[in-house]
């Protein structure tokens, strides 16, 4: 059996010092030791931690913070951190050695083994108290079962009686996650064993509210943005981009929670101390906060570790320092992780472990063994109903983020194409930048001068490339008469604007004066809500206010002046689908393959990407104008001109290959793949990523949920089922993947979540009906 350390701190202050209870016993009885004494005055002990919290909070590691952008970490800042944590550890420590505590020190270590499991409540409701490091205390390192939590001494104990579920039901609210992944999370607690997880994502205050009075709820789980207030004496939770709440403004519904048996909330969120008091007010039973603003790395880690120590049988406790102390292995990028996880204790109340937040008892009810009949129709039916809602679900836009990061994925996974022989790309770096401010060239306005542009299209001339697309904007006036003359009399030049979108609030760029309209392309990209861009805007009709008035994409011009000579042009089909040749580019529809709902304006394909290095032949600007050029290489070909610099304000966009700033693709290469995706669906007849209609996915869905029912029809033991299940999903995988290889995007999360919870379902069910026929009913 466990132990319980409750140590009382009376009114005092830091100028003051603090009167101390000490009370030693065994778990689940009344305290068999108690222990006055007194921590002395210490008035600087808020000022280091005021020292610590400042140099931490500079860091900056992409907190869970309200809508704040944080700076980028630095090595000075990260030994800032570092030093003032020592400081603070080593005074603390010293306060803790101080002649007047010594008793209550020595009775702890006469009355606890090292080896005992120890649970100690710290109750206080002084503030900076409980913002204290308390697990730095020199004396918890010889007890490496123990953890400490923060508790009020005011406290009642919820009374009402648990009505246990069967499952573990879980409440995991994922509010604005704007910055931060929140992904993870979800996939966490979707793992858990036993437990029914219900997810809100960035709900409205009405639908929470509507939850936690509708359900016996055992944990309640927040992941987003929090912070807190008045010296953390309260705590704000934001629900979605617009919308927050006070743990004040969630009281009834709250409360009504908790008399329903709520064991345990989880704030995977900044500075939640806040919250938890508040929280304390109410009584919930445990609670876990996150001290200060936490990095989002080191929250997704935090959770992955507990959840896999509670679920797998550890208690509460010792989960939480399991997991807290398994995060010094990210102390080296995010100083004094380990310092954040906070257990926030209601001490009439015991921890209860995985197991006991769940019923393990099945009811008896008398029955006969299902016939094979049946079992079938059971069967049938419950993969109907599984399916309805899977689709419904989807439907709603739960699964868009699953799906869509399934299809990055499988985007990344697709073997290279090799270069498009049809393109070569012309470069402009830093380097680039640099030669021409070395060579006296100006640079207002524009990547290239009008110097090095007039030379550039007076040299590729020479050697007749097919068409030459500027990818570069000039929305100003040329002022060297030559090149004013080469943009008028360029016929297969092709120049970019931006359209204006008055709904969005986008101003829009000009084109060249000087390229006559015909010879113009918009340059503008559609990119989903993550800011990835997975679509390809063909054709679009622009505002009539709008300061670009190309109807067709940059890409579909200069594949159109390519294909010209073969006597393709661009036509329309009666449906409005835009026809090249033989080929037909189908239109999306807000509701296509894992998309739900999106903007379908204009003529929009998904962007079948040929390679996640080099689409095509580069070059850069300056090594193409200083050296000698194989005509070949340039004859008959489209050449784009486009920049690559990663100076100031680089052209970059995130891509299934790549979110983050260092791995995004300058957009000259997304107009290359763009335009090679145009030339060779038409002349290679590479097939365009299309999606089945509904019903032939409803029917998919359906299909994968029977084969989950025959799984769980042969009654494997649990091992054996995990592997059929893990072997059938990565097989499920594989046909997608070779699908989309092939030009389908066929639905694979929904088709694996509908098989999961088939198997899951029907193995529930069987193993009911066996304990009824085993009973003898």
């Amino acid at each position: 059996m466990g132990k319980l350390v409750v140590m009382k701190f009376g009114e005092g202050s830091f100028e003051q010092g603090f009167a101390v209870t000490l009370q030693i016993g065994e778990e689940h009885e009344r305290a068999a030791t108690e222990i006055t004494g007194r921590l002395p005055s210490f008035p600087e002990m808020p000022l280091y931690y005021s020292h610590w919290q400042s140099s931490y909070r500079q860091i900056g590691n992409r907190y869970r913070l309200h809508a704040d952008q944080m700076q980028v970490t630095n090595v000075s800042m990260i030994q800032d951190c570092e030093n003032t944590s020592h400081i603070l550890r080593a005074r603390f420590n010293i306060w803790l050695r101080a002649e007047e505590f010594r008793p209550l020190r020595e009775k702890w270590l006469e009355r606890l083994s090292s080896t005992d499991e120890v649970r100690v409540i710290l109750q206080t409701e002084n503030s900076q108290l409980q913002l204290l490091p308390w697990h730095l205390w020199d004396l918890l390192e010889r007890y490496p079962k123990a953890e400490i939590a923060i508790s009020s001494p005011s406290y009642d104990r919820i009374h009402k009686p648990r009505n246990l579920n069967q499952l573990v039901n879980i409440l995991a609210i994922v509010g604005n996650s704007q910055g931060i992944d929140t992904q993870a999370d979800q996939a966490l607690l979707q793992q858990c064993p036993n437990a029914e997880v219900t997810f809100l994502v960035e709900p409205q205050r009405k639908e929470l509210t509507d939850h936690l009075w509708g359900k016996n709820w055992d944990i309640l789980f927040f992941a987003g943005h929090s912070s807190s207030h008045r010296n953390g004496e309260s705590g704000r939770i934001y629900l979605n981009k617009t919308d927050s709440l006070t743990i004040g403004e969630l009281k009834y519904a709250l409360k009504k929670a908790i008399e329903n048996g709520l064991q345990l909330a989880i704030f995977n969120s900044c500075d939640g101390l806040g919250l938890a008091r508040e929280l304390a007010d109410l009584q919930i039973p445990q609670i876990i906060v996150m001290r200060e603003p936490v990095p989002d790395q080191v929250a997704k880690e935090f959770l992955k570790y507990f959840l896999e120590g509670f679920s797998g049988g550890e208690s509460l406790y010792q989960a939480v320092r399991q997991a807290r102390e398994r995060l010094q292995g990210l102390e080296d990028r995010f100083p004094c992780a380990t310092w954040l996880p906070v257990i926030c204790q209601n001490p009439a109340q015991i921890p209860p472990t995985w197991d006991e937040l769940r019923s393990t008892k099945t009811e008896d009810i008398p029955n006969l063994a299902l016939s094979t009949r049946r079992r079938f129709q059971t069967s049938l039916l419950s993969s109907l109903a599984i399916t309805a809602l899977v689709c419904g679900v989807r439907l709603l836009g739960f699964l868009e983020n699953p799906e869509i990061q399934a299809f990055d994925l499988m985007m990344r996974s697709r073997p290279a194409e090799g270069l498009d022989p049809r393109l070569l790309i012309i470069t402009i770096d830093d380097d680039d930048l640099a030669t021409q401010r070395q060579n006296g060239e100006y640079l207002i306005g524009a990547s290239i001068s009008e110097k090095s542009l007039n030379k550039l299209l007076a040299k590729l001339n020479q050697y007749q490339p097919r068409a030459i697309g500027l990818d570069i904007y000039r929305d100003f006036q040329a002022k060297d008469p030559d090149l004013i003359t080469r943009l008028q009399k360029t016929p297969n030049l092709v120049g970019v604007c931006k359209g204006s979108d008055s709904t969005g609030n986008i101003k829009g760029i000009k084109p060249p004066p000087e390229i006559p309209p015909g010879n113009l392309g918009f340059s503008d990209f559609i990119h989903d809500r993550d800011g990835v861009i997975r679509r390809h805007l063909l054709f679009m009709n622009q505002e009539a206010t709008s300061l670009c008035s190309a109807p067709y994409s940059f890409s579909l011009q200069l594949a159109s002046l390519y294909l010209r000579p073969s006597g393709i042009q661009p036509k329309f089909t009666p449906k409005g689908n835009l026809q090249l040749g033989k080929t037909i580019f189908p239109n999306l529809k807000s509701r296509t393959g894992g998309y739900q709902n999106i903007d379908a304006n204009g003529g929009q394909i998904l962007l079948n990407y040929r390679s996640p290095k080099q689409i095509a032949q580069h070059v850069k600007l300056t090594q193409f104008l200083s050296s000698p050029v194989n005509p070949s290489a340039i004859k008959d070909r489209i050449v784009l001109i486009g920049v690559v610099a990663k100076g100031d304000s680089p052209d970059t966009w995130p891509t299934p290959y790549g979110a983050p700033l260092d791995e995004q693709m300058p957009g000259v290469l997304v107009q290359a793949h763009m335009i090679s995706q145009i030339l060779s669906a038409v002349q290679d007849g590479r097939p365009l990523v299309r999606a089945w209609s509904l019903w032939i996915e409803i029917v998919w869905i359906l299909g994968w949920s029977v084969v989950g029912g025959v799984l769980a029809w042969h009654k494997l033991s649990l091992p054996w089922l995990v592997l059929a299940v893990s072997v059938t999903s990565s097989v499920l995988y594989v046909v997608c993947f070779g699908l989309l290889i092939s030009g389908a995007w066929v639905p694979f999360v929904p088709s694996a979540l509908s098989l999961v919870t088939m198997v899951g379902l029907m193995s529930i069910y069987h193993s009911k009906t066996e304990v009824r026929v085993g009973s003898g009913e």
